[in-house]
């Protein structure tokens, strides 16, 4: 019954990549959960947590939780923004910049590993079928 059901499969190919992805990522000392939480707090610049809630599609108790592990390690502060102290900004530190940047070498490593088991044509189909299932469309039409 499983092997017929989409959510569990999708979640059984993720857990196979990210134990993959992790692999290649190790000498960062970084998961391929935390390089993706890096990498969206570069993409967004200090966003705001509602914000990077909003484009990780987690909930903010959710974020909290897994940003703890890289504000321990001092990669990630939580700000006040300038104008309204009760929002909180996420902030890369210099640490967390030469940490994302050293990471991103590494998977770059793993990027091009996995165009080259899949194919580069159909990675770029997989993530814009994965795109699909992330969108407010989907979920609206779900």
């Amino acid at each position: 019954m499983l092997s017929y059901c989409n959510n569990a499969s999708l979640r059984k190919a993720a857990r196979r990549l990210g134990k993959l992805y992790d692999a290649v990522l190790e000498p960062s000392g970084l998961k391929a959960t935390q390089f993706s939480l890096l990498t969206q707090i570069y993409d967004l610049g200090n966003p705001t947590m509602a914000e990077f809630a909003k484009s990780l599609l987690m909930d903010l108790s959710a974020m909290r939780h897994s940003l703890g592990p890289l504000i321990r390690d001092g990669l990630v502060l939580l700000r006040g923004d300038a104008k309204d102290r009760r929002v909180k900004r996420v902030v890369l530190t210099g640490a967390g910049v030469a940490k994302f940047k050293e990471a991103m070498q590494l998977w770059r490593k793993a990027q091009g590993r996995f165009e080259k088991a899949f194919g580069s044509a159909r990675a770029a189909k997989l993530r814009s079928e994965l795109k699909l299932l992330t969108s407010k469309g989907f979920e609206d039409a779900f």
